[in-house]
């Protein structure tokens, strides 16, 4: 168990002893925002002792007297109204740092060994399978996460970057840290749009164009009857009659429709497996299209819903900040809209996965919409499931099952809406092409690699031409996805090329050229070091190896940020303050003309800072090479 951990849970003892009916699951150590006090803090109690009533300076001291750290740290500290401060012992250091270097961790535990066989009964879909909790840390959890859903017959566009590389990273990070990731790409392939997408198709496809090119084809198709529709009656109702076909099952119809979703597939597997993004599932819109009937009749029949205007809506009348915010999920004239196909798709995912946690990754503009179908969810999920069951009719080979079945009362789900800001141009607006047209996310990726490659030609012109665009290849496509990554994801940022592509500063090049730093010492020992970095009986003295060390402790604790709080911001800082640590114990502590024994123990601190930032990129989507 690492340090942290294990003076987390003799904390949790201690305040078990004082406090004996006292849950301290809210009992967590975190490290000290400045060394100069300790290396981990604690202010829980503060906390308990108000909720009780008591001094909390003398509940931290009661705390204290309970608490036996002697092989972990030195002498606790009590501050200001019952702060805990730890400072470890360099023998806790450097133990932590050897199991590291032993393979037995990398600073990081994952979910209770316990938690495989759950997973195991949820894949085989055992009815309510208890997760058992063992120990401190994560307890182990169902995730899934939808994010991209970019829409058929429509090139993917760099406002889809934000949504995949945030939850690619999100899924990454859970499964590295042992949870069930369920990723899911809700894509848009159904809606009003088809109906002049098809009479494009029928009437003016140009049929090479669509061989060489077929999202461009498509998204000219759908442009030109757009425009015409609105010049013309006759367009939009030829239109709508097209819509009524493909509802309505006419066999050429579909086979169009379905032809459209396959090409459009195909470029959506190209640009995913160019960012190393896969899915596990792609249930778009249409998937959900015979629940929707059904699902607003149960809605109604609960009195969940209810009929205003000729439309049906779900109304909020106990929640002020939706009160004048209704949920439309009927249409005046019988169609249905996001917030309908959303509780369908909530809906299923609870029967089929039975998830502890759904994330949604969608821009900033969405968060009224997740509030009212998170809030629909609350009211419909209160509804016992006593009285009438409506039965969805069954597709595609699944079940016939009850709606009211599917959101059991007693499960907690967590809805979480992970939103973002807008990507700008350095002009301060939103990033566009020079003619003022949406940047396509395929020529953003190409011009990642281009750039990277004039970099990389400039810097070793002696390199083969293949090495030199695998080299670009890593470099460009890692600096959009950190660019993208690092900051604040509630905030907007501005996209800018030099800055990203920067071999200086809080950038991906940096990182991957500080792993590459690292590869080099080895290269240049010319032996296999792996013995050594495995065995060695690690002895840190110097402030530099000490200040390393101990950051790299705190790579787990990150990633549970991460996870926690949807931000991997959290982890390009913490990745970019160890490459700066590392720096700063190479330059002062000499590592190949080192002693025999100091030289092994720098040369595993190395092969351990190498490994955390190969691990860390790994998370965030990025590559890593050995020479740059």
């Amino acid at each position: 168990m690492l340090p942290h951990k294990q003076i987390e849970l003799k904390l949790q003892q201690a305040v078990s002893a004082v406090l004996p009916e006292t849950d301290v699951s809210t009992v967590l150590v975190r490290p000290c925002p400045d060394p100069k006090f300790g290396d981990y803090q604690s202010n829980a109690l503060m906390a308990l002792a108000k909720a009780r009533k008591m001094n909390p300076r003398h509940f931290a001291t009661d705390v204290v007297a309970k608490l036996d750290l002697g092989d972990l740290c030195e002498k606790v500290e009590i501050a200001g109204a019952g702060f805990l401060n730890f400072r470890l012992k360099s023998s806790a250091l450097a133990g932590a740092l050897q199991a590291a270097a032993r393979r037995e961790h990398l600073f990081f535990e994952k979910v209770g060994r316990d938690a495989l066989s759950v997973s195991a009964a949820l894949r085989r879909d055992e009815p309510r399978v208890q997760v058992p909790q063992s120990g401190i840390g994560p307890t182990f959890r169902t995730v899934v996460i939808d994010f991209s859903s970019p829409n058929v017959a429509k090139p993917m566009h760099v406002g889809h970057i934000r949504s995949t590389i945030l939850g690619d990273c999100l899924a990454r990070t859970l499964r590295l840290l042992g949870h069930r990731v369920i990723t899911d790409n809700h894509i848009g392939d159904w809606g009003t749009q088809f109906g002049k997408l098809l009479v494009g198709w029928k009437k003016h496809l140009d049929a090479a164009a669509l061989q060489t090119d077929p999202i461009a084809e498509m998204e000219r198709l759908y442009k030109l009857v757009n425009a015409a529709s609105e010049a013309d009656e006759k367009v939009l109702e030829a239109a709508r009659q097209e819509l009524v076909k493909l509802q309505g099952g006419d066999a050429e119809t579909l086979r169009i429709w379905r032809e459209m979703i396959a090409l459009s597939q195909k470029q959506f597997d190209t640009i995913y497996g160019r960012l190393s993004v896969k899915f596990d599932h792609t249930l778009g819109e249409s998937f959900y299209n015979p629940r929707l009937k059904p699902l607003v009749d149960e809605l109604v029949a609960k009195g969940i819903a209810r009929e205003s205007e000729g439309a049906i809506a779900i109304f909020f009348d106990d929640l002020p900040q939706l009160k004048e915010q209704p949920a439309l999920i009927r249409k005046s004239d019988g169609g249905f809209n996001y917030a309908t196909t959303d509780l369908a798709t909530l809906a299923y995912r609870l029967e089929t996965w039975r998830p502890d946690e759904i994330i949604y990754v969608t821009d900033g503009r969405q968060q009224l919409h997740f509030q009212q179908v998170f809030a629909a969810f609350r009211k419909w999920q209160s509804v016992t499931s006593e009285g009438r069951v409506t039965r969805v009719p069954a597709s595609s080979g699944e079940k016939s099952v009850g709606l009211s079945e599917l959101v059991p009362p007693k499960k907690e789900v967590k809805l979480a809406h992970v939103w973002f800001g807008s990507i700008l141009g350095e002009d301060g607006k939103p990033f566009k092409t020079r003619s003022g047209e949406t940047v396509k996310l395929a020529d953003l990726l190409d011009e990642a690699e281009e750039r990277a490659l004039k970099i990389v030609s400039e810097k070793n012109p002696d390199l083969p031409e293949a090495q030199r665009r695998e080299i670009a290849r890593v470099v460009g496509l890692g600096a959009v996805k950190y660019a993208d990554l690092l900051p604040n994801r509630q905030s907007d940022y501005v996209f800018s090329w030099d800055k990203m592509l920067a071999l200086q500063g809080n950038t991906a090049p940096y990182l991957q050229y500080a792993y590459t730093r690292i590869k080099s010492i080895f290269r240049k020992s010319e032996a296999d070091l792996s013995p050594v970095t495995r065995h060695v009986s690690l002895a840190l003295s110097a402030p530099e190896e000490i200040a390393l060390g101990k950051h790299l402790l705190n790579f787990g604790l990150t990633l549970e940020a991460v996870a926690e709080e949807y931000r991997p911001n959290f982890l390009c800082n913490f990745l970019y303050e160890l490459a700066g640590k590392f720096t700063s114990f190479y330059e002062n502590c000499p590592v190949l003309k080192a002693d025999d024994a100091t030289r092994a123990s720098r040369l595993a601190l190395c092969d351990l800072t190498a490994r955390v930032l190969k691990q860390g990129l790994d998370v965030l989507g990025i590559e890593t090479i050995e020479q740059m």
